[in-house]
């Protein structure tokens, strides 16, 4: 089988379920395991590369409003390439080269051709997709034991807890958690405030946010690594609303690598289960 992953997440998946020699192309952004860094690239950004959050959010509103992809998609490799299943989504056109870009891309390929979309909201959502590739690529028994893994350590780390948490998906504009991370607080135990679990996050306002005054900040823009994250953690603090927080004048911030642990609907999601429960427990010996 020749699988083209089109989703950073589902390349971990399809390398953690043992699909891996299978998998023939990959995205630009595709760079977990190391492994995937070595496969043919079919695609890339279009737009500039930039730093600050408000700009990449001006620059993706004014595309998304043109009709402008972010992302361009090299159709004569993927020909090259001719696989056998594809895995794109629709749940995103900021976070992946869209559907119809793909769809139109597949004319061109074998009619047989299996598009597999994957549009995960929950982490049942994302366990359900690491049986389906398995499933798919041949390799159930792995899947199973991969997701049975996955579910003994979430049930390790399972905490019921009350601490008021506040996940910015993204700083300028300030974003709401959406889809699974909710869930990944309560479970690691927190108290998600102004979160839209199972749902697209949503922009926020810092008289809303203020108003909640968060016992604790996860700050994780989706796409940002750890350095990138710091940096617009940095620019906070010109927002008045950011510095009169708790939560902030307390310390209570946590700067995560968002693009490895929390974008990605993948296996990562249970590591950054476990990373928040331990600076949970951090905090309470700390308040303790």
């Amino acid at each position: 089988m020749r699988i083209v992953s089109l989703l950073p997440s589902a390349t971990e998946i399809l390398f953690a379920i043992g699909a891996g020699d299978d998998v023939v192309g990959v995205t630009h952004e595709c760079d977990y395991p190391p492994r995937a860094l070595g496969l043919p690239a079919v695609t890339c950004s279009s737009g500039p590369s930039l730093d600050d959050p408000g700009e990449i959010d001006r620059h993706v509103r004014t595309a998304v409003h043109a009709g402008s992809s972010l992302y361009a998609l090299d159709a004569a490799l993927l020909e090259r390439l001719a696989p056998d299943v594809i895995v794109t989504q629709e749940l995103c056109p900021v976070c992946a080269v869209s559907y119809e870009a793909v769809g139109r891309a597949a004319t061109r390929l074998r009619s047989d051709l299996r598009i597999i979309s994957l549009e995960p909201a929950s982490i049942e959502d994302v366990l359900a997709n690491v049986e389906l590739l398995g499933d798919v690529t041949g390799r159930p028994r792995s899947a199973r034991g991969v997701v049975a893994e996955l579910r003994s350590r979430i049930e390790r780390v399972r905490t019921r807890g009350d601490v008021r948490t506040l996940v910015l998906e993204w700083t300028d504009p300030p974003m709401s958690a959406g889809h699974w991370i909710p869930e990944l607080v309560e479970l690691a135990g927190g108290a998600p405030i102004l979160a839209h679990p199972g749902a697209n996050s949503q922009r926020l306002e810092w008289d809303a946010i203020a108003a909640g005054d968060p016992e604790a900040v996860i700050v994780a823009p989706c796409g940002f690594d750890l350095e990138k994250t710091k940096r617009a953690i940095a620019r906070l603090d010109g927002v008045a609303a950011w510095r009169s927080l708790v939560a902030r004048r307390r310390g209570r911030i946590l700067a995560m690598d968002g693009n490895a642990y929390l974008s990605r609907p993948g296996p990562r999601l249970v590591d950054a289960c476990e990373l928040i429960a331990q600076w949970y427990t951090g905090m309470a010996e700390y308040a303790g």
